[in-house]
C-alpha cells in the first residue's frame, strides 16, 4: 500500500530548518534574553478579595483609566481572588519598598471600591525583589529539566531508549524554540507563560507516544519494509488524528487569545506557538532520530521468556 504522504522524504530538510531554528533561538536568548514581565522582576504585589465573583477586563480597565497602565491582574485561589502587580517606583530606595508596597495596597483597595458595587477587602500588599523573580525562573527551569529526565525514563521503559531520545530531543526542540520566538519578537514572558511551557511539554509528549505506539506496532506485524517505510506508513495512520486534536486545541486557543483579555494572552501565545511546533516536532524531530539512531525491528521485539518453549510440550 502507498503512503498518502511521504513524510520522510524531506526529514533531511526538516531536520536543517529545526536546526536553523534551535540555533537563532539560543542566540537570541543569548544577546537579548528574555522580556520578562513582573512576576519575574521587581514589584509591588497587591491581593484583593471580592464578595462577588470578578470580571478581570473591568479590573483591569478600571486601573488603566486611572493611571496604572503597566498592572498586571490576575486570580488566584478562587473567582473573587485576584493579584496585582504594580512595577517598582525606581525613586524610592529598596529600604522602603516595603512602606511603599503597604501604601500603594491602600490606594488601589480603595480606588477599587469606587469602581464596584462589591465589597473588596485587601488581603496584603508586599514589595518582591528581583532576587524572588530570579528564583521562580530558576525553579521553573529545574521543573522542565526534571520532567524531561523522568520523561525519558518512563519512555525507556514504555517503548524503548532510542523512543525516549527521540521524545526528549523533540520536547527540548519544542521549548527552546518557543523561548526563542519569545525572546526574538520581544513577547512579555511571565508566570503564565511558565506555566504554558509545561503544558506544551505535556501536549507535545501524548502526541508524540501516539506515533510512537503506531510505529512500534508496525514494526512488529509488517514482515516487509524498511524503517523507513514504516515510519513513514506510522506517520500516515496517525495523520488525521493528529491534525483533529491540533485544530480542536487551537480554536480554544485562539477564542482565549481573543477574548480571555490579558491576563491570558501571553498564555494563549505560548500554547499556539507550543501546539504548532509540538506537532511539527511529533512528525520530524522524534522519528527522525529514530532513524538516526538506526531503529531496527530487533529493537522492538517482544522478548521470549526463557523455557516457555518447553511450557507448550505436552
Amino acid at each position: 500500500m502507498k503512503n498518502e504522504f511521504d513524510f520522510m522524504g524531506i526529514r533531511r530538510i526538516a531536520g536543517s530548518i529545526s536546526v536553523v531554528l534551535v540555533l537563532v533561538s539560543i542566540v537570541s536568548l543569548a544577546v537579548n534574553s528574555l522580556e520578562f514581565g513582573l512576576d519575574f522582576t521587581s514589584g509591588t504585589s497587591v491581593r484583593l478579595n471580592y464578595s462577588e465573583a470578578i470580571v478581570l477586563n473591568e479590573v483591569n480597565g478600571a486601573l488603566s483609566s486611572n493611571g496604572y497602565i503597566d498592572a498586571v491582574v490576575v486570580s488566584f485561589g478562587s473567582d473573587r481572588d485576584i493579584r496585582i502587580i504594580l512595577p517598582v517606583d525606581e525613586t524610592v530606595a529598596v529600604a522602603d519598598q516595603a512602606a511603599q508596597a503597604a501604601e500603594v495596597g491602600e490606594t488601589i483597595a480603595a480606588l477599587l471600591r469606587n469602581e464596584t458595587a462589591s465589597e473588596v477587602t485587601l488581603l496584603g500588599s508586599d514589595y518582591v525583589s528581583a532576587k524572588v523573580g530570579g528564583e521562580l525562573a530558576e525553579q521553573g527551569g529545574l521543573g522542565m529539566l526534571v520532567a524531561l529526565g523522568i520523561i525519558m525514563v518512563y519512555i525507556s521503559v514504555r517503548f524503548q531508549f532510542k523512543f525516549a531520545m527521540g521524545a526528549v530531543v523533540a520536547l527540548a526542540h519544542d521549548v527552546i524554540v518557543t523561548l526563542g520566538i519569545f525572546s526574538v519578537f520581544t513577547i512579555e514572558f511571565n508566570l503564565n507563560t511558565l506555566a504554558a511551557l509545561l503544558a506544551i511539554i505535556g501536549y507535545s509528549l501524548n502526541d508524540t507516544i501516539v506515533v510512537s505506539d503506531r510505529i512500534r506496532e508496525n514494526f512488529r506485524r509488517m514482515r516487509k519494509g524498511s524503517p523507513l517505510d514504516m515510519i513513514n506508513r506510522s506517520l500516515n495512520q496517525t495523520l488525521s488524528r493528529t491534525l483533529i486534536t491540533s485544530f480542536t486545541t487551537l480554536l480554544v486557543l485562539f477564542s482565549i487569545l481573543f477574548i480571555g483579555g490579558e491576563s491570558t494572552q501571553g498564555f494563549a501565545v505560548a500554547l499556539i506557538i507550543g501546539v504548532v511546533i509540538g506537532t511539527y516536532s511529533s512528525i520530524y524531530i522524534a522519528s527522525n532520530v529514530l532513524l538516526y539512531m538506526n531503529v531496527t525491528r530487533e529493537d522492538l521485539m517482544i522478548p521470549v521468556k526463557e523455557g516457555s518453549e518447553l511450557d507448550d510440550i505436552p
